[in-house]
C-alpha cells in the first residue's frame, strides 16, 4: 500500500464493534500533516464498521477479517504497509500532530531502534497516563546514542515500530489473542538485538471507549497472558515463582483463577514454543521487576 504524500509511517488500526469511536479516530488521523496512510483491520465487526469505513473514508484501506483474530489483526495490517515504519492505533486513540514525524526522525537516526513508545494523554482533560512516568523513569541502563530511556514495555496503541524488526520477530503472538500482548513482543525484539525507547514528546490521545469488555474478563486475560509470557520466555526460577504466585492469588480472586485456568489450557502450546531469553534480557527484566 502506498502513501500518496511519500510519508514514512503507516497507521494500523485494529477494531471490533466500535464504529462511532473508529469514526472519531479516523477523522483525527485525516487532519494530520503530512497525512499518513491508514489501514483499518476489522475483526469481524457486526455493527456496520466495514460499511461505515468504506463509505466515509475512501482513502483508508479496509481489511475485513472473517473472525476475530485479536492482537494478530495488527500483524495483518502491517502486511499491507510499504512504509519503513508502522504506528499502531486503537479505535479509541489517535496520534497528535507532529508525533509520527518525531518518531520517524528518531528511527531514521538510530538504525538499531525498533520501537518508539509515546506518551499518552487520557480523556478530554488530557490526563497523563501513569505509564508515562513508568517509561520515563526506566531503570534500565541507557544505550549510547538512544534518544530516550531504554524500555522493555509499551502500550500497543502508542507505539511506532520499524516494520522490518516487527516482521523479523513475528509481530504479536496469536497464542495471547488479547490483553498484555505487548510484553512478549518487547522481549522478542530485545532478544533479537533491537532497542526500544520512550520519547516524551511523541504524543497519543486516548479517549477510552464506552464499549469495553467486563473488567473481570479483561483482567483474567491479562493474568493469563502474563503467565504465558513467563512460560514462553523466562528463566525456570521465574517460571516457578510466577506460577506459584498466581496459583496462590487464584484462591481468592476470580480473575486470577480464570487466568490460571486459561494459561493451563494453553500450556502444551507454550511448551512447544518456549524460547528462553538471552541472559542480558533476563537481567534487564529482573532489574525492572525489582524497581
Amino acid at each position: 500500500m502506498g502513501n500518496a504524500e511519500g510519508g514514512r509511517v503507516t497507521v494500523v488500526v485494529a477494531t471490533r464493534n466500535r464504529v462511532d469511536e473508529l469514526r472519531r479516530t479516523l477523522r483525527h488521523l485525516e487532519k494530520l500533516d503530512p497525512r499518513p496512510a491508514v489501514v483499518v483491520v476489522d475483526n469481524a465487526s457486526t455493527d456496520g464498521t466495514a460499511e461505515a469505513v468504506g463509505s466515509a473514508f475512501p482513502d483508508v484501506l479496509l481489511v475485513r477479517r472473517p473472525h476475530n483474530t485479536g492482537c494478530v489483526a495488527r500483524n495483518t495490517g502491517v502486511l499491507y504497509a510499504d512504509t519503513p515504519y508502522v504506528a499502531f492505533c486503537d479505535d479509541d486513540s489517535w496520534w497528535a500532530p507532529g508525533a509520527l514525524e518525531r518518531a520517524a526522525d528518531a528511527l531514521d537516526a538510530h538504525p538499531r531502534l525498533a520501537l518508539v513508545a509515546a506518551s499518552v494523554a487520557v480523556g478530554e482533560e488530557e490526563r497523563p497516563d501513569p505509564v508515562n512516568q513508568d517509561l520515563l523513569r526506566s531503570p534500565l541502563p541507557r544505550s549510547e546514542g538512544l534518544p530516550g530511556p531504554r524500555i522493555l514495555g509499551f502500550l500497543a496503541c502508542a507505539a511506532v515500530v520499524r516494520r522490518s524488526a516487527f516482521e523479523e520477530v513475528g509481530g504479536f503472538d496469536a497464542l495471547l489473542f488479547f490483553g498484555g500482548e505487548e510484553a512478549l513482543l518487547a522481549q522478542d525484539l530485545a532478544a533479537a538485538g533491537w532497542e526500544l525507547c520512550h520519547l516524551r514528546d511523541v504524543l497519543v490521545h486516548h479517549h477510552p471507549s464506552a464499549v469495553r469488555p467486563p473488567g473481570v474478563w479483561r483482567r483474567s486475560l491479562e493474568e493469563r497472558n502474563a503467565l504465558l509470557t513467563v512460560w514462553l520466555r523466562r528463566s525456570p526460577g521465574t517460571v516457578l515463582a510466577r506460577t506459584a504466585r498466581l496459583a496462590a492469588r487464584s484462591l481468592h480472586d476470580p480473575a486470577c483463577r480464570r487466568g490460571l485456568a486459561g494459561a493451563v489450557a494453553r500450556l502444551p502450546s507454550a511448551v512447544r514454543r518456549r524460547r528462553p531469553l538471552p541472559v542480558r534480557v533476563e537481567r534487564d527484566l529482573t532489574l525492572l521487576e525489582r524497581a
